[in-house]
């Protein structure tokens, strides 16, 4: 006998499709999409109705939150955080500058080119290479971004910053790796200025959905560096963007083949998946790339363990998903409270019918104006038809 009666939590949403038109991840979240609630009955072990939107990473979907991220992530699932932010700063033409300036462990700027990149989100933002330690981007909006710099011989470090007005200031200090311990390695795969160019380019409009001419640049940077990983990130960032799953795929499993390192790239690939419903597929590209960022301190790590979660919640392994689903919802520390509905999704599978109702309470008590409540309601007030949970007390 189902923990769930049959069909009582269908029609909770619309279909990811429709909400992730716009095209993660990889949290930097856009208009996450929830899908249509299963039919518990058709399962061995219970289940309860999928809510979750899918990225960062990385629109609605998981692969437009990412990248990052990544970004990305629908991840929950935005990989592509739609950049919206109502501030924006007219300084360098119509950007906000970022200035960055990157110390070595002995607190001095670092003497040796270093790289910088920019994520909102899981989506690239901007990259370039330091000089003497600095290095300046710019971004067309403000928001949240999280710097990350390589430098072969030190350790990759993350920051995460945000930018509220006028122009930013960020330290960021290095630590040299430990004897064997890999690091970024001298002479990796570094793009020629005109490539570069392009690349940098094609992120830049990404960041504001400009798809065409971030087609354009990206297509370039293809065809003067087709075998450069970050390329090939963007190439698949900017496929799942507009939708084209398989050339999303191949991009992103070929980067994540040259590089089997990039963290990123594996996030958004499984954000990917999950867009396309490809659950089982997804568990490994996000297994591994959350690994890669167990020691990380960037806050977006959390769009990848939803997407994560939400593929084990539809391979029926509900405790791995509650867990780190709550880690997910904990670690975004507000930022999404769309992962509270995956939670009591896990806690009702396991059983825990009166948890998921405090969570589903808690929900519509802070979130009661957007969209996601009614369908949080409903499935309170299903949940008290069904004899799961006393009825709330007026």
């Amino acid at each position: 006998m189902a923990l769930i009666h049959p069909g009582a939590y269908k029609g909770w949403g619309r279909d990811c499709a429709e909400e992730s038109a716009s095209g993660p991840c990889l949290p930097s979240t856009t208009n996450h999409a929830l899908a249509d609630l299963g039919e518990p009955a058709r399962r061995t072990q219970p289940r309860a109705a999928t809510l979750l939107g899918t990225l960062v990473c990385a629109s609605g979907s998981f692969a437009r939150v990412l990248l990052a991220v990544a970004c990305g992530l629908v991840l929950p699932f935005a990989i592509f955080p739609q950049d919206n932010g109502s501030a924006e700063k007219q300084s360098f033409g119509n950007g906000v500058a970022i200035s960055v300036t990157v110390h070595d462990d002995s607190g001095a700027p670092i003497p040796s080119p270093a790289t910088v990149r920019l994520l909102r989100g899981t989506l690239p933002a901007a990259q370039t290479e330091t000089s003497r330690g600095m290095a300046t981007l710019i971004v067309n909006k403000v928001g949240e971004f999280t710097v990350i710099v390589t430098a072969p011989g030190f350790r990759e470090a993350q920051k995460d910053i945000s930018v509220v007005a006028g122009n930013a200031q960020v330290d960021v200090y290095l630590r040299r790796s430990a004897d064997g311990e890999k690091t970024v390695a001298a002479g990796g795969p570094i793009l020629a200025p005109k490539a570069k160019e392009a690349l940098d380019k094609g992120l830049a409009a990404l960041s504001v959905d400009k798809t065409s001419e971030a087609e354009k640049q990206i297509a370039l940077a293809m065809k003067l560096a087709p075998g450069n990983p970050d390329v090939l990130y963007a190439q698949g960032v900017f496929f799942i963007k507009v939708r084209k799953w398989a050339e999303a795929q191949g991009a992103l499993e070929k980067a994540t083949q040259i590089d089997p390192t990039h963290a990123r790239a594996f996030a958004a690939l499984g954000m990917a998946f999950c867009d396309q419903g490809k659950y089982d597929a997804a568990i490994v590209p996000l297994e591994k790339s959350l690994k890669m960022d167990a020691a990380a301190t960037s806050s977006r790590i959390w769009e990848a363990q939803w997407a994560l979660a939400k593929a084990y919640y539809e391979n029926g392994r509900y405790a791995e998903a509650l867990k780190l689903s709550q880690s997910a919802l904990a670690a975004a520390n507000g930022k999404e409270p769309r992962i509270a509905l995956l939670v009591a999704q896990a806690l009702t599978a396991v059983g825990e019918f009166e948890e998921a109702a405090r969570v589903l309470r808690e929900f519509v008590r802070m979130n009661g104006d957007r969209k996601e409540a009614a369908t949080a309601r409903r499935w309170l007030d299903n949940l008290t038809k069904d004899g799961k949970i006393q009825a709330a007390k007026n």
